[in-house]
């Protein structure tokens, strides 16, 4: 069992990170939240949990403990996948999630794409007993929506696109709505863009 990986940041996109680690890149899927905490760093530690089927391993990286305690709760709930998992965890901070678990809010989670009411309930229901054992601090999480980024629009919209893409959304209609979104915040980073995204798919 893998526990975590510590290495060279060979390449990152914000939905896959390359470690290198002593020659070898294992490539490991991550969430937004990941993206955004190892963002320009050249060394870099995930907190790893494997998936292994009879078609497919896969590695599912984190750059936080809580997130990937986050992570395994979530796919113990019936219905919810590692995909789905990752999709929730991009889609609001690990805080966000806890907040939302604790007050019973699903309103918010149904906002995630694939979420219908039932899966919204089955989460609360299943994990408000358990997120209290993670010591999540609301007041001390904030956003993650602060990280600076210098690219330009096309950069930042292609790669949107190709993360949206990843995480299982038709490309045309996904650059349609990155397109319109950069047009109303010219600025945003693509970590923004993927979230305003994943709310309007």
């Amino acid at each position: 069992m893998i526990e975590y990986l510590k290495g060279t940041l060979a390449d990152l996109t914000p939905a896959l990170a390359v470690i290198d680690c002593n020659g070898v890149g294992y490539g490991v899927n991550i969430s937004l939240n990941t993206f955004s905490g190892i963002q320009g760093k050249e060394s870099v530690k995930l907190w790893i949990t494997e998936s292994i089927r009879e078609d497919a391993y896969q590695l599912w990286g984190f750059s936080t403990r809580v997130e990937r305690e986050l992570f395994l709760l979530l796919t113990s709930v019936s219905g919810i996948g590692a995909a789905m998992a990752r999709m929730i965890l991009s889609a609001m901070t690990p805080v966000e999630l806890c907040n939302i678990i604790s007050e019973g809010n699903d309103k918010m989670l149904k906002q995630v794409k694939g979420i219908g009411p039932k899966a919204a309930q089955r989460i609360i229901v299943d994990l408000k007993d358990k997120i209290g054992a993670l010591g999540v601090d609301a007041a001390a999480g904030g956003s993650m929506l602060n990280a600076q980024s210098s690219v330009i629009n096309k950069e930042v919209q292609d790669e949107a696109v190709s993360a949206l893409t990843m995480l299982g959304f038709s490309p045309a209609p996904t650059h349609k709505v990155v397109q319109q979104i950069l047009k109303d915040e010219p600025d945003a980073p693509v970590e923004k863009v993927i979230k305003l995204a994943l709310k309007m798919l």
